[in-house]
Parts: structure tokens; C-alpha cells; sequence
């Protein structure tokens, strides 16, 4: 570990050892532009430890982002008296170990996603390409959206073709009742599918 924070060190532009412990102290005390500047001096150097683990660009810089993140969570456990670099060193080997083995047990657990892995691989079949399917499901999701009353009349009238007589003793409703329900639901089924107001 600490050779790779020698070839880090070499890599970066390096700042004072002294006036990055020194700008960490007046953080710690609460100085916002101290802590911005020690943020901005740092970065590079914690980049050049993500480089020598990750290949991709964006990787890289969510690794920095990773690192700059902990070092402002953690930033209370440093001690002014102690050297900064190995500290942050420290910080950024364990975040950046720690990213790798994440991204090495999802890759582990993820499978490429092939056509053969497609519910349906004939393109007839897939849904999207179904009009009549899709048309069924837009139906049935408007009538799920319509008030109980309405919902409950078109399903037994519509859906499950019941005479007025059969839903009127099955719901308790009058015929009367069922039929203004119906209406209305007709009514706003056109609106929510599109196809116009009510008549």
C-alpha cells in the first residue's frame, strides 16, 4: 500500500506536506475556503491513485468522487499533528479497494443480455408490436381509473357481458343505476383514450 502512495505521490502535482496538514487543521476549524482549497489540491493526487486502478475515464472520476466524499466524511478523524499525505493515502486505497470489489461482484452477478434471453424473440409477438394487445391494455388500464360505480358496471355489463337484470341482482344496484354508470363510464373512457369528450 504505501508503495503505490510513493508512485501516486510522483504522479501528482504535489503540494507541501505541511500546507496540506495546515489547510486540513483550519478545515477542521471550520474554514470553508481552506477546505475548498485543500479539495482542489488534492484531487489530482487522488486521481493519480484511481488511474492506477481503473481503465475507463468515467470510472476514474467517480473513484475521485468517491475518495473526496470520505475525506469529507472522515475528515474529523485526522490529526493535525500527523502527516496528511499517508492519511490521505490511506483514505483513498481503502475507497478505491473497496469500489473495485463492488464492481467485481456485480460484474460476477451480471449475465450479457443476449435475444435468446427475450420473453418473446420473434418481433410478431412482443407486445409493441401487437396493436390489438396494446390497445386491450390501454383499455384496461382507463377502466382501472374510473371511479368504483362506473368500474364495476362496465366490467360486469362489458367485460362479463351480464344481462342489466343478472348485475342489477348481483350488485344490488337498479337497472336504472347501472345504466347511468355505464354512460358515464363510457363517457370518460373516450376521454381518457383520447377519443374525444362525452356525448
Amino acid at each position: 500500500m504505501a508503495r503505490g502512495s510513493d508512485t501516486a505521490s510522483a504522479a501528482a502535482p504535489a503540494a507541501p506536506q505541511s500546507e496540506w496538514s495546515a489547510l486540513m487543521a483550519r478545515a477542521q476549524d471550520g474554514d470553508r475556503d481552506a477546505y475548498r482549497t485543500l479539495l482542489k489540491q488534492i484531487e489530482p493526487y487522488a486521481r493519480a491513485i484511481a488511474r492506477r486502478c481503473f481503465r475507463h475515464p468515467a470510472d476514474v472520476e467517480d473513484a475521485v468522487q468517491d475518495v473526496l466524499l470520505t475525506v469529507h466524511a472522515v475528515r474529523h478523524t485526522y490529526d493535525p499533528a500527523r502527516p496528511f499525505k499517508p492519511w490521505l493515502a490511506a483514505v483513498a486505497n481503502h475507497r478505491i479497494i473497496d469500489r473495485l470489489r463492488r464492481d467485481t461482484r456485480r460484474r460476477a452477478r451480471e449475465i450479457g443480455l443476449l435475444p435468446e434471453h427475450e420473453t418473446f424473440a420473434q418481433g410478431e409477438t412482443n407486445s409493441e408490436a401487437n396493436p390489438d394487445a396494446m390497445a386491450e391494455r390501454s383499455l384496461l388500464e382507463a377502466i382501472e381509473k374510473l371511479p368504483p360505480e362506473q368500474r364495476d358496471a362496465v366490467r360486469m355489463l362489458k367485460l362479463n357481458e351480464m344481462s342489466l337484470k343478472q348485475a342489477a341482482q348481483s350488485s344490488g344496484r337498479s337497472v336504472a343505476a347501472l345504466k347511468v354508470a355505464t354512460h358515464r363510464a363510457l363517457a370518460n373512457l373516450r376521454k381518457l383514450l383520447g377519443g374525444g369528450g362525452a356525448s
